[in-house]
């Protein structure tokens, strides 16, 4: 994935990640880990240049915004969930609770992944078939559905009464309608009391995990309300996945693992009746556990949840239940979003090739294929057809030899046949390779494909019968020098040029050819005093020793021939 294309969309991802949880170096770590191939270390100064105006104009905005007409834009600063006056302290007696959520996220993402993959299948089969308006339809009624069990859960607990708060915290119980905060009052019988479910439900998805996360506050929510929106969410964020809505995964996935990871928090601080054992931090470490579990990230969400909660203090157990979760989740299947991109046709490799590739070569990944070459001068209705009747993204292109052997000169890629075909200039009657200075009638500009859409189609151009039946020389316009692998070359070092050169194609030619140079890393190192001389006597040496050391070989078996 070398595109321009996947460039601009690293940057974008990191950008994003940047402005939504005010975590900059968290998404350039992001942009790096996350459904990346292929990199490069011009584009690490990119992504980290585009996160760092993202973060500039972020608190610019912030800054305009603190008279209080932004909303909720303009509080909180860049640490969104500040829990830094919390739990700053652990012992080894917790190691054993947090591997516990470890565990639990790489089970719940797994089962995520594989959930919602099956619901996206079957949306693809069946529902998208119907048209945009089941579409609409069914993110309508999921939405109905979601009001619904939101509106109707909390009528069935019972409130409890507010706990005793220092008038300090700002914290007023229950909060005052129209506002957000930690208790809410639905339809409780006495003004003094709150419904913790409600205080889930009926808050944004941002302040429904400062709840969560909230240091000391103990007993907040009863295990049965944690059980009951853990499960109720869980379901709808798996239902939801997919659907024609600007939805993403990561603030779910925070609201799911907060959930369970309380649960944990109430189970330890009942077990182990110690007083420096908060509950809001087993939930941060929940969090970190399913967004592990699920998109199998370790480095990069590490470094968020450290930004988003100004927690240094708890990063080893971050870092463990990452691991854990990420380990447990890879036993079952892989990332939500390689997931997601294989299912949707992307060709994104893994870091390693598959073992089977090890004992195979580069002829056997494409022998079951028909090469679809283009003749160095061809005719316009020959390309149209390759092009109506193949997807390829580049085709060969070969030319006769002396000895009638085609031989292949270059790679032309599909975007600049459809290039050729719409201008028209080029087209020539006779079947002759044309002259020089044809590149002149062309910008480069004209090759590039538009960054906003995805390019020309073969069905856009229209040709009449006297243009099908002209001819185009295609030699000014291909790439002369295309990656090329001999054919018993292993499949495992193919998969892994590809990886690492973030290629789209390679050619696989016969084994026998002819040696013309050897070229070693020291060639590559070439003097700033640009010595000419020099340059082509290192050349001319390594040839010669070649030259030399290939006599010797054949003389030395001729003698052996002949003994």
């Amino acid at each position: 994935m070398g595109t321009d294309f996947w460039k601009r969309s690293r940057s974008a991802r990191s950008s994003g990640v940047a402005a939504a949880f005010r975590a900059p170096v968290g998404g350039v770590l992001f942009a790096l880990e996350e459904v990346t191939s292929w990199w490069r270390s011009h584009l690490m100064w990119r992504v980290f240049f585009t996160s760092a105006v993202v973060a500039v104009v972020v608190r610019s905005a912030m800054n305009w915004c603190n008279s209080g007409k932004c909303g909720h834009f303009g509080a909180g600063g860049f640490i969104i969930w500040d829990i830094s006056g919390g739990q700053e302290d652990y012992s080894y007696q917790e190691l054993l609770p947090v591997a516990i959520i470890g565990v639990i996220g790489g089970l719940l993402g797994a089962l995520f992944n594989q959930l919602t993959l099956y619901i996206t299948k079957w949306r693809r089969t069946y529902l998208h078939k119907k048209g945009k308006r089941v579409q609409i339809f069914e993110a309508c009624l999921i939405s109905l559905i979601t009001s619904t069990v939101s509106f109707v859960l909390p009528l069935l607990r019972k409130c409890s009464p507010c706990p005793e708060l220092e008038t300090s915290s700002g914290i007023q119980c229950p909060h005052p309608p129209g506002t957000d905060g930690n208790f809410v009052n639905f339809y409780c019988s006495k003004d003094n009391e709150y419904n913790d479910l409600a205080t889930i439900f009926f808050n944004s998805q941002d302040d429904a995990i400062r709840n969560l996360f909230s240091a000391k506050t103990f007993h907040e929510y009863s295990a049965q309300s944690l059980i009951t929106f853990l499960v109720m969410f869980y379901s709808l964020a798996v239902v939801t996945f997919g659907t024609a809505v600007p939805a993403g995964q990561f603030v779910p996935g925070i609201m799911i693992g907060s959930t369970y990871g309380r649960l944990v928090g109430m189970s330890v601080v009942k077990f182990y009746k110690k007083l420096n054992v908060d509950e809001g931090t087993y939930a941060l470490l929940g969090a970190a556990s399913f967004l592990g579990g699920s998109m199998r990230m370790t480095v990069s969400l590490c470094v968020i949840m450290v930004e988003i909660t100004n927690n240094l203090q708890l990063l080893p157990l971050i870092m463990l239940v990452l691991l854990i979760s990420k380990a447990v989740g890879d036993f079952f299947n892989e990332g939500l979003y390689e997931e997601q991109a294989r299912l949707k046709g992307i060709p994104l490799l893994d870091s390693r090739p598959k073992q089977v590739m090890r004992n195979m070569n580069a002829k056997d990944a494409c022998k079951n294929q028909k090469v679809v070459c283009l003749p160095r001068v061809s005719r316009v209705v020959d390309i149209v057809s390759v092009l109506q009747s193949n997807k390829h993204n580049g085709f060969p292109i070969v030319e006769r030899g002396q000895n009638g052997e085609s031989l292949v000169i270059g790679l032309i890629l599909r975007s600049h046949l459809l290039v050729l075909l719409q201008s028209k200039v080029d087209f020539q009657n006779t079947p002759f390779p044309c002259g020089p200075g044809i590149l002149n009638r062309h910008n480069f500009s004209d090759f590039v494909k538009p960054a906003s859409s995805k390019g020309k189609s073969i069905d856009d151009i229209h040709l009449t019968d006297d243009e099908l039946g002209l001819y185009l020389d295609l030699a000014p316009f291909l790439n002369p020098s295309p990656y090329i692998v001999p054919e018993d070359m292993s499949l495992a070092k193919v998969y892994n040029l590809f990886r690492q050169l973030g290629l789209r194609h390679i050619f696989v030619v016969p084994r026998p050819s002819r040696v013309v140079g050897l070229i070693t890393r020291k060639d590559l190192l070439l003097e700033e005093d640009g010595n000419t001389a020099t340059t082509e006597l290192q050349s001319t040496s390594v040839r010669s020793i070649l030259s030399t050391s290939c006599k010797l070989s054949f003389s030395l078996l001729r003698r052996y021939a002949q003994n």
